[in-house]
């Protein structure tokens, strides 16, 4: 499995030939593509989005600071 490895398996930048603009080109695409992800799930599935939302809010009400 590629790019599933840890970082001390990770190869370099010179062992890849990758450049930092590539690799942050394609952490944004994922990133893009993770968000679209998350709101697709929440659009087909609001009753869980409401249940998440209500749970965050009685966590952060019995947090105590």
């Amino acid at each position: 499995m590629t790019g599933l490895t840890g970082r001390a398996g990770r190869a370099g930048p010179d062992d890849t030939g990758e450049t930092d603009a590539e690799r942050r080109r394609r952490r944004a695409r994922f990133l893009r593509d993770l968000a679209e992800a998350r709101e697709l799930r929440d659009r087909v599935q609001p009753r869980r989005v409401k249940v998440a939302r209500l749970r965050h809010a009685m966590r952060m009400r019995t947090f105590r600071w």
